[in-house]
Protein backbone atom coordinates (compact mmCIF):
# COMPACT_ATOMS: atom_id res chain seq x y z
CA UNK A 1 0.00 0.00 0.00
CA UNK A 2 1.27 3.01 -1.22
CA UNK A 3 2.12 6.04 2.05
CA UNK A 4 3.80 8.50 0.11
CA UNK A 5 3.03 9.77 -3.33
CA UNK A 6 4.82 13.08 -4.99
CA UNK A 7 3.38 14.11 -8.35
CA UNK A 8 5.74 16.93 -10.34
CA UNK A 9 6.87 18.23 -7.14
CA UNK A 10 8.98 21.66 -7.53
CA UNK A 11 10.33 24.30 -4.86
CA UNK A 12 11.45 27.37 -5.78
CA UNK A 13 13.24 30.12 -3.76
CA UNK A 14 13.53 33.73 -4.60
CA UNK A 15 16.34 34.89 -2.91
CA UNK A 16 17.15 38.76 -4.04
CA UNK A 17 16.47 38.78 -7.89
CA UNK A 18 17.54 35.01 -8.18
CA UNK A 19 15.15 32.18 -8.47
CA UNK A 20 16.76 29.22 -6.86
CA UNK A 21 15.14 25.81 -8.48
CA UNK A 22 15.71 23.68 -4.90
CA UNK A 23 13.54 20.67 -6.19
CA UNK A 24 12.17 19.96 -10.27
CA UNK A 25 9.85 17.74 -11.44
CA UNK A 26 9.92 15.40 -8.68
CA UNK A 27 7.98 11.70 -8.87
CA UNK A 28 8.54 9.54 -5.84
CA UNK A 29 6.24 6.51 -5.07
CA UNK A 30 7.32 4.99 -1.51
CA UNK A 31 5.52 1.89 0.06
CA UNK A 32 4.41 1.39 3.57
CA UNK A 33 6.98 -0.99 5.56
CA UNK A 34 10.20 0.18 3.00
CA UNK A 35 13.10 1.36 4.09
CA UNK A 36 14.22 3.89 1.53
CA UNK A 37 17.71 6.53 1.76
CA UNK A 38 17.73 9.71 0.17
CA UNK A 39 21.39 10.51 -1.13
CA UNK A 40 22.79 13.47 -2.31
CA UNK A 41 25.99 16.18 -2.17
CA UNK A 42 25.41 19.46 -0.53
CA UNK A 43 23.13 21.01 -2.91
CA UNK A 44 21.62 18.25 -4.61
CA UNK A 45 17.76 19.29 -3.16
CA UNK A 46 17.84 16.70 -0.05
CA UNK A 47 17.27 18.58 2.34
CA UNK A 48 14.37 20.68 0.66
CA UNK A 49 12.45 17.27 -0.35
CA UNK A 50 12.94 16.17 3.75
CA UNK A 51 11.25 19.35 4.45
CA UNK A 52 8.49 18.43 2.46
CA UNK A 53 8.23 15.13 3.05
CA UNK A 54 7.77 15.72 6.77
CA UNK A 55 5.50 18.45 5.93
CA UNK A 56 7.91 21.43 7.55
CA UNK A 57 7.63 23.33 4.20
CA UNK A 58 5.26 23.26 1.41
CA UNK A 59 6.10 22.81 -2.81
CA UNK A 60 5.83 25.63 -5.05
CA UNK A 61 4.08 23.17 -7.15
CA UNK A 62 2.55 19.62 -7.36
CA UNK A 63 0.84 17.56 -5.26
CA UNK A 64 2.50 15.33 -2.04
CA UNK A 65 -0.30 12.81 -1.21
CA UNK A 66 0.68 11.34 2.80
CA UNK A 67 -1.91 8.25 3.67
CA UNK A 68 -3.73 9.28 0.95
CA UNK A 69 -4.30 13.02 1.99
CA UNK A 70 -2.70 15.75 -0.10
CA UNK A 71 -0.87 17.39 2.20
CA UNK A 72 0.58 20.24 -0.54
CA UNK A 73 -2.50 22.00 0.13
CA UNK A 74 -3.09 21.70 3.88
CA UNK A 75 -2.58 25.17 6.17
CA UNK A 76 0.11 25.44 9.16
CA UNK A 77 -2.74 24.47 11.63
CA UNK A 78 -3.67 21.32 9.31
CA UNK A 79 0.15 20.01 8.64
CA UNK A 80 0.93 20.92 12.42
CA UNK A 81 -1.29 18.25 13.25
CA UNK A 82 -0.09 15.73 10.31
CA UNK A 83 3.19 16.38 11.99
CA UNK A 84 2.02 15.09 15.18
CA UNK A 85 -0.02 12.37 14.22
CA UNK A 86 1.55 10.97 11.05
CA UNK A 87 5.80 11.78 11.35
CA UNK A 88 8.13 10.88 13.89
CA UNK A 89 11.11 12.98 13.45
CA UNK A 90 14.80 12.01 14.51
CA UNK A 91 17.59 14.68 14.06
CA UNK A 92 21.42 14.69 13.46
CA UNK A 93 21.25 16.88 16.56
CA UNK A 94 18.68 14.82 18.59
CA UNK A 95 16.77 17.96 19.59
CA UNK A 96 16.21 17.33 23.36
CA UNK A 97 15.19 19.56 25.78
CA UNK A 98 18.82 19.53 28.22
CA UNK A 99 16.93 19.90 31.38
CA UNK A 100 14.26 17.57 30.57
CA UNK A 101 14.58 13.60 31.67
CA UNK A 102 14.42 10.96 28.84
CA UNK A 103 10.97 9.80 29.90
CA UNK A 104 9.85 13.32 29.53
CA UNK A 105 11.20 14.10 26.36
CA UNK A 106 9.66 10.88 24.98
CA UNK A 107 6.14 12.21 26.29
CA UNK A 108 6.30 15.28 24.77
CA UNK A 109 4.46 14.78 21.68
CA UNK A 110 2.03 12.99 23.41
CA UNK A 111 1.79 16.25 25.65
CA UNK A 112 1.24 18.21 22.24
CA UNK A 113 -1.59 15.75 21.41
CA UNK A 114 -3.40 16.14 24.62
CA UNK A 115 -2.62 12.48 26.13
CA UNK A 116 -3.79 12.00 29.67
CA UNK A 117 -0.58 12.14 31.92
CA UNK A 118 -1.03 8.50 32.84
CA UNK A 119 -1.10 6.81 29.48
CA UNK A 120 1.42 9.29 28.13
CA UNK A 121 3.68 7.71 31.05
CA UNK A 122 3.13 4.26 29.96
CA UNK A 123 3.53 4.64 26.08
CA UNK A 124 6.81 6.45 27.16
CA UNK A 125 8.35 4.11 28.96
CA UNK A 126 7.58 1.35 26.23
CA UNK A 127 9.22 3.14 23.27
CA UNK A 128 12.38 3.42 26.12
CA UNK A 129 12.10 -0.02 26.78
CA UNK A 130 11.61 -0.71 22.48
CA UNK A 131 15.25 0.81 21.70
CA UNK A 132 16.81 -0.70 25.03
CA UNK A 133 16.94 2.57 26.78
CA UNK A 134 14.95 0.99 29.91
CA UNK A 135 17.49 2.16 32.61
CA UNK A 136 18.10 5.84 31.35
CA UNK A 137 14.09 7.22 32.12
CA UNK A 138 15.03 9.15 34.59
CA UNK A 139 18.76 10.45 33.09
CA UNK A 140 18.78 14.08 31.49
CA UNK A 141 20.20 14.51 27.94
CA UNK A 142 23.90 15.96 29.48
CA UNK A 143 24.04 12.28 31.55
CA UNK A 144 23.86 10.19 28.66
CA UNK A 145 26.47 9.47 26.25
CA UNK A 146 25.88 10.49 22.17
CA UNK A 147 24.07 7.04 21.15
CA UNK A 148 21.79 6.94 24.29
CA UNK A 149 20.64 10.47 23.39
CA UNK A 150 20.03 9.32 19.97
CA UNK A 151 18.18 6.20 21.20
CA UNK A 152 16.17 8.66 22.94
CA UNK A 153 15.39 10.80 19.95
CA UNK A 154 14.36 7.62 18.08
CA UNK A 155 11.80 6.51 21.53
CA UNK A 156 10.40 10.07 21.03
CA UNK A 157 9.85 9.51 17.02
CA UNK A 158 8.18 6.06 17.52
CA UNK A 159 5.94 7.04 20.83
CA UNK A 160 2.77 8.51 18.75
CA UNK A 161 2.99 5.53 16.83
CA UNK A 162 3.59 6.92 13.03
CA UNK A 163 3.07 6.27 9.25
CA UNK A 164 6.29 8.04 8.77
CA UNK A 165 9.76 7.78 10.82
CA UNK A 166 11.73 10.32 9.09
CA UNK A 167 15.60 10.03 9.74
CA UNK A 168 17.95 13.45 9.12
CA UNK A 169 21.56 12.27 9.03
CA UNK A 170 20.77 10.51 11.85
CA UNK A 171 24.35 9.18 12.41
CA UNK A 172 26.47 12.21 11.90
CA UNK A 173 27.42 12.90 15.11
CA UNK A 174 27.99 9.93 15.95
CA UNK A 175 31.71 7.63 16.25
CA UNK A 176 31.79 4.70 13.65
CA UNK A 177 30.69 2.73 16.50
CA UNK A 178 28.09 3.66 17.83
CA UNK A 179 26.76 4.98 14.66
CA UNK A 180 26.64 1.14 13.51
CA UNK A 181 24.54 0.42 16.74
CA UNK A 182 22.12 2.85 15.80
CA UNK A 183 22.19 1.82 12.37
CA UNK A 184 21.50 -1.97 13.21
CA UNK A 185 18.41 -0.30 15.54
CA UNK A 186 17.25 0.95 12.14
CA UNK A 187 17.19 -2.26 10.86
CA UNK A 188 14.91 -3.57 13.96
CA UNK A 189 12.67 -0.65 13.32
CA UNK A 190 12.54 -1.83 9.91
CA UNK A 191 11.66 -5.88 10.43
CA UNK A 192 8.67 -4.67 12.55
CA UNK A 193 7.61 -3.16 9.83
CA UNK A 194 7.97 0.47 10.08
CA UNK A 195 8.50 3.05 7.16
CA UNK A 196 11.83 4.64 7.41
CA UNK A 197 13.26 6.92 4.80
CA UNK A 198 16.80 8.21 5.68
CA UNK A 199 18.65 11.13 4.22
CA UNK A 200 22.07 10.74 4.19
CA UNK A 201 25.10 12.36 2.39
CA UNK A 202 26.74 9.37 2.85
CA UNK A 203 26.94 6.68 0.47
CA UNK A 204 27.92 4.00 2.55
CA UNK A 205 24.96 4.30 4.75
CA UNK A 206 22.81 4.56 1.76
CA UNK A 207 24.41 1.28 0.23
CA UNK A 208 23.15 -0.29 3.62
CA UNK A 209 19.54 0.59 2.72
CA UNK A 210 17.46 -1.69 0.57
CA UNK A 211 16.51 1.02 -1.46
CA UNK A 212 18.17 4.57 -2.35
CA UNK A 213 17.52 7.54 -3.75
CA UNK A 214 19.75 9.85 -5.98
CA UNK A 215 19.15 13.69 -6.33
CA UNK A 216 21.08 16.12 -8.13
CA UNK A 217 20.40 19.14 -9.01
CA UNK A 218 16.63 19.03 -7.56
CA UNK A 219 16.17 16.32 -9.23
CA UNK A 220 15.57 12.16 -8.72
CA UNK A 221 18.48 10.82 -11.14
CA UNK A 222 18.65 7.54 -10.10
CA UNK A 223 16.40 5.41 -7.82
CA UNK A 224 16.52 1.44 -6.95
CA UNK A 225 18.45 -1.20 -4.98
CA UNK A 226 20.31 0.70 -2.10
CA UNK A 227 23.99 -0.50 -3.05
CA UNK A 228 23.64 0.46 -7.08
CA UNK A 229 22.24 4.06 -6.60
CA UNK A 230 24.92 4.91 -3.86
CA UNK A 231 27.87 3.43 -5.76
CA UNK A 232 26.40 4.84 -9.15
CA UNK A 233 25.94 1.27 -10.33
CA UNK A 234 22.44 1.80 -12.10
CA UNK A 235 21.51 3.45 -15.03
CA UNK A 236 19.21 6.14 -15.38
CA UNK A 237 17.51 3.77 -17.57
CA UNK A 238 16.54 0.99 -15.34
CA UNK A 239 15.44 2.86 -12.13
CA UNK A 240 12.12 3.64 -10.80
CA UNK A 241 12.12 7.79 -11.41
CA UNK A 242 9.61 9.46 -13.09
CA UNK A 243 7.01 6.61 -13.26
Amino acid sequence: MTLIALQEICRHYVVGEETVYALNDIHLQIEKGEWVAIVGQSGSGKSTLMNVLGCLDTPTRGAYFLNGKDVSKMEDDELADIRNREIGFIFQSFQLLPRETALANVELPLVYRGVRSKERRQRALQALEQVQLSDRTHHKPTELSGGQRQRVAIARALVTAPSLLLADEPTGNLDTATGEDIFRLFEELHRLGHTLVLVTHEPKLAARCPRAVRLSDGRVCADGPGAAVAFGDISPAATKAGT
